[in-house]
């Protein structure tokens, strides 16, 4: 083995990692993907355009104004495969331009077939006159009060284009000179009108068709009531994205709240990091644009109309469920149902949860019973995305009492999530629950929920750790674990992470919670080496995990030298991945694959060895660089065998899909699996809907 070692590189070489950046772009790739899938019900297909535009809006947002900023300041960002940032930044435009062509070329078909299904968005040019009448009435009424044209001229300086809007470049003629002029679509109203449902020809009684005009579209053809008098030449679709990666000096803010509430407000103002444009409006009037918004030619995109596909997502609420997903009903697993509370089940054993196919309900009883429970003295959380109108958060309002202690660690950085998070602490705040704001520096991304209760003239804990959100709606399209438990050690490490999270303690140890940043990565690299000296002294050694995504370049050097002593090495990675598989000397024994399909995976779970001495940990973590080393996050472990049964099945049968995999090649590319001739086919997530419980082919339960 050592021989084979040395003809390979070193397992720093760069040729050994793909980059960050294009990973994440080829996952966008697999969500499109599904809106070509005709499996997915056709209004789910068209939610996976909206939902790989959103995607791709928030990468330009992030990822691609932080390598713009880098590019201008010049300093050195080193990363594991060598790309220097101008080279990512020019193979993250071929790449998007390529993206582009195909959801626009995808979207074309699906509208197709929209149409055939009795619902058409209709083009303005081919509206009958009486349409434009009623369109033109209804834009009299209710859309050019809230309209603001703004002028640009030598009086009217170039107006501020906020983030992400929907906007019209008009052009307008007069006596010989043109004039440009900037109106703002409104968010305030739906993208897509309808007209009046048309009813279908002849005496079929047939559905009638529904009409939907793009409100653009209604603004473009009636600007000449905003701009009376004046000669209209043309006008162009057009969206701004701006650097949305503000940075909070968090040790010189007397008020974190304030703080990032001042930065959001410099959200919509941010540096200019992409430009999209109707691929209509002419080249030099996209320089003029480019050069007014200080963009790079390189940062431009001009793609057919519609812009902004994100607003697709009001397509999949017309009132059409046969053309949607047909709704699920969860499992209650049955030591619940028995159970008079979810403590007194707790107290029988451990319960564990898979949600979406195991329902979500318990674990916002769990924080209701508590609240109501008059021998419940404290409840404490952490709050990472709770979405709105949460009864969770309702819960934890009305807990508070002359005997409850609550409180509550909201992660007001939770990117995206900053406002309504800020909302709802300023909320529990009034209600006098005790919010934190977790540490300076440091993201609290960890999931978990301790609540202590008066029982039998002394105290007992319980304790909720989970995988994903404290979010009743994620959890119904998301794939997470949720854990109860009263075991005594793990309530004990949770009692000390939570004085962590709110005081001034200095734990650095823990029982059984692997916890970041103060050791979660060493000890996943300890949990690996001890597979790495079983392969080596001839024993079963296996390493099996799933997460989100996996960049840490030192845990992929442990991975892959884990390969080299023939340690068999499962990967289910739903994100980015930049570890290269199936290269000789180095990762021939490792596999990735990736599943994307109707329900978002999400869970994260560690497992390492096999038989008696297995291990499984769940949590919140991803092996990446920014969780093990810039935020507080747990693993707990499954000391149930059960428990630890029940996941290994799970993780082997999403191993065993073979229609909503991707396999990752040594290349860099990813394969869509499918059943090969006469093989079974194997679609894990709807299994999971049948039979939470289930095996994966050919394995006895």
């Amino acid at each position: 083995m050592t021989d084979v070692v040395e003809r390979t590189p070193s397992l720093s070489d760069p040729s050994l990692y793909i980059n960050r950046e294009l990973s994440w772009l080829q996952f966008n790739d697999r969500v499109l993907a599904q809106a070509r899938d005709r499996r997915h019900p056709l209004l789910e297909r068209v939610r996976f355009v909206a939902i790989s535009e959103t995607n791709m809006d928030e990468f330009f947002m992030i990822r691609v104004a932080g390598l713009q900023q880098q590019v201008i300041s010049g300093l050195p960002n080193p990363v594991p495969d060598g790309m220097t940032p101008e080279e990512q930044l020019s193979r993250i435009h071929d790449h998007a331009e390529r993206f582009f062509a195909e959801q626009r070329r995808v979207l074309k078909g699906l509208l197709s077939e929209l149409e055939g299904e009795g619902i058409r968005v209709v083009p303005y040019g081919e509206l009958r006159a009486g349409d434009r009448r009623l369109l033109r009435e209804r834009f009299a009424r209710e859309i050019q009060p809230i309209l603001t044209p703004l002028a640009i001229d030598p009086a009217h300086p170039f107006p501020h284009i906020s983030n992400l809007s929907l906007n019209l470049l008009v052009v307008i003629r007069e006596g010989g000179r043109t004039f440009m002029a900037r109106v703002k679509v409104p968010t305030t109203i739906d993208r897509f009108i309808r007209l009046p449902d048309r009813e279908p020809e002849g005496n079929g009684g047939g559905r009638p068709e529904v009409r939907l005009v793009r409100v653009e579209e209604v603004i473009a053809a009636n600007l000449d009531a905003l701009f009376p008098g004046k000669n209209i030449a043309a006008s162009y679709v057009f969206q701004v994205t701006r650097n949305a990666d503000f940075v909070i000096e968090e040790d010189e803010a007397s008020d974190l709240l304030q703080a990032i509430e001042d930065e959001l407000e410099s959200r919509w103002f941010g540096r200019s990091a992409r430009l999209v444009v109707s691929e209509r409006m002419p080249e030099r009037l996209r320089e003029w644009l480019a050069g007014n918004l200080d963009i790079d030619p390189g940062s431009v995109y001009a793609v057919p109309e519609p812009i902004g596909l994100a607003d697709l997502e009001e397509l999949t609420g017309l009132d059409r469920p046969d053309l949607l997903y047909p709704p699920i009903t969860p499992r209650v697993p049955a030591e619940l149902k028995s159970a008079r509370s979810i403590t007194q089940a707790i107290r029988q054993g451990d319960i564990l949860l898979y949600h979406p196919y195991d329902s979500f309900a318990p674990v916002v009883e769990f924080v209701r019973h508590a609240a109501a429970d008059p021998d419940v003295l404290a409840i404490k959380q952490t709050l990472y995305r709770v979405g709105s109108n949460s009864p969770i958060v309702e819960a934890l309002s009305e807990a508070r009492d002359e005997e409850t202690q609550v409180a509550v660690i909201v992660e007001l950085k939770a990117r995206f999530d900053e406002q309504p998070n800020i909302v709802w602490a300023r909320r529990l705040e009034a209600q006098g629950v005790h919010v934190a704001y977790g540490l300076v520096g440091l993201k609290t991304h960890a999931k978990l929920c301790l609540v202590v209760r008066r029982e039998g003239g002394g105290l007992r804990r319980y304790l909720h750790l989970g995988t994903g959100n404290y979010n009743p709606s994620t959890a119904r399209v998301y794939t997470d674990f949720s854990y109860f438990t009263d075991d005594p050690e793990l309530v004990e490490d949770g009692s000390d992470l939570f004085n962590y999270l709110t005081g001034y303690s200095n734990q650095r140890e823990y029982r059984r919670l692997l916890v970041a940043p103060v050791g979660l990565r060493e000890q996943v690299l300890r949990l690996v080496e001890e597979q790495i000296e079983r392969a080596r002294s001839g024993g079963e050694a296996r390493i099996l995990w799933k997460m989100n995504s996996l960049t840490d370049p030192k845990v992929i050097e442990a991975l892959y030298r884990a390969s080299q002593e023939g340690v068999r090495v499962d990967l289910v990675v739903r994100g980015i991945c930049c570890l290269r598989p199936g290269i000789e000397g180095v990762s021939e024994n490792i596999r990735v694959v990736s599943l994307v399909g109707r329900f978002l995976e999400h869970a994260r779970v560690f497992v390492f060895g096999e038989g008696e001495d297995e291990r499984v940990y769940l949590g919140s973590a991803d092996m990446m660089q920014r969780n093990l080393d810039r935020r507080v996050e747990t693993l707990f472990p499954l000391e149930e065998e059960r428990h630890r049964r029940r996941v290994r099945r799970i993780l082997e049968l999403q191993l065993s899909d073979n229609v909503n995999a991707w396999e990752l090649r040594p290349d860099g590319s990813w394969e869509w699996l499918r059943p090969g001739e006469g093989e079974e086919r194997v679609d894990s997530q709807a299994i999971l809907l049948e039979d939470p419980d289930a095996t994966p082919p050919g394995e006895d339960r």
